[in-house]
């Protein structure tokens, strides 16, 4: 099964950044592959919030989805759109950062919208609240694909292994973690805990990533990664956007799953109360 990857530097235009998928597409469907991932915010990327307002609208409207469904249409390609910023019902007026997989007619077969909001205040003075603008998800998602069934996940959640527990108690053999990490939290901390996901789950990890200098002046860490469910690397694609394939093979999670039985293990942990 061959699956690929687009590495963004996504920027301030829609309309570019609609540009880049649509090629993507292109290029992933020319070079065999089932099924393309993306980034989180493969939409839009602007901290400036009264300049990214104009170009957030709802899900019917949004130009970037829109174009991507009719790609992955004309090319018979399954998508998973990473996420995307769009307004939605919330009576805060607040946003959504929400993913989407689409079918190889177009169709949007899956949507989930980020759990784990990042609002943190970094070493390096970098400050996000990411409450201040968007609306928490309420529940995990599986899609089945081409390649399996895929549990979904947004950037941040890669902190949370519960979230990952319950993809794969619930049968997710493919764990999706598209991503806009910053330069230090990434090179802290973004392989070893994708290789984490991989092992503790027995699962393929696909983690699309945001890359270099963008528009709006914020970096982002790159280093796409998918990992197979021996917490093997088996593509980096380093920090150039671009799109990178990789043939995995699905038969391997019975395998590595039989080897060591990490999923029929489990058990129920109650609250933890004090010792004696």
């Amino acid at each position: 099964m061959r699956l690929a990857l687009f590495q963004m530097c996504s920027g301030i235009d829609p309309a570019a950044n609609a540009a880049a998928l649509v090629a993507a597409v292109d290029e992933a469907a020319d070079r065999g592959a089932a099924m393309l991932f993306t980034p989180e915010m493969s939409g839009l990327i602007d901290r400036k919030r009264d300049r990214a307002a104009g170009h957030i609208v709802v899900e019917a409207e949004d130009p970037v989805l829109r174009a991507v469904r009719e790609a992955a249409a004309r090319r018979g390609l399954w998508v998973h759109i990473g996420s995307l910023a769009l307004r939605s019902e919330d009576a805060q007026g607040r946003m959504v950062n929400r993913g989407f997989v689409i079918d190889a007619s177009g169709e949007i077969h899956a949507r989930y919208d980020k759990i784990h909001l990042f609002d943190v205040d970094l070493p390096g003075g970098e400050s996000w609240r990411e409450s201040a603008a968007y609306a928490p998800g309420e529940r995990a998602v599986i899609a089945e694909t081409p390649a399996g069934p895929l549990g979904l996940s947004i950037c941040y959640d890669l902190r949370f292994a519960d979230l990952y527990r319950s993809l794969t108690d619930a049968g997710a053999t493919l764990l999706a973690v598209p991503a806009a990490f910053t330069v230090p939290t990434g090179e802290a901390h973004w392989h070893v805990l994708l290789r984490a996901r991989a092992i503790e789950g027995a699962a393929f990890v696909i983690a699309a990533a945001q890359v270099g200098q963008h528009e709006d002046g914020r970096a982002t860490y790159g280093h796409s990664l998918v990992i197979d469910p021996w917490g093997r690397i088996l593509l980096d694609m380093g920090d150039e956007p671009g799109v990178g394939v990789v043939d995995i093979d699905p038969g391997m999670i019975a395998h590595i799953r039989a080897r060591i039985p990490v999923i029929a293990h489990r058990r129920p942990i109650p609250p933890a109360g004090a010792g004696r």
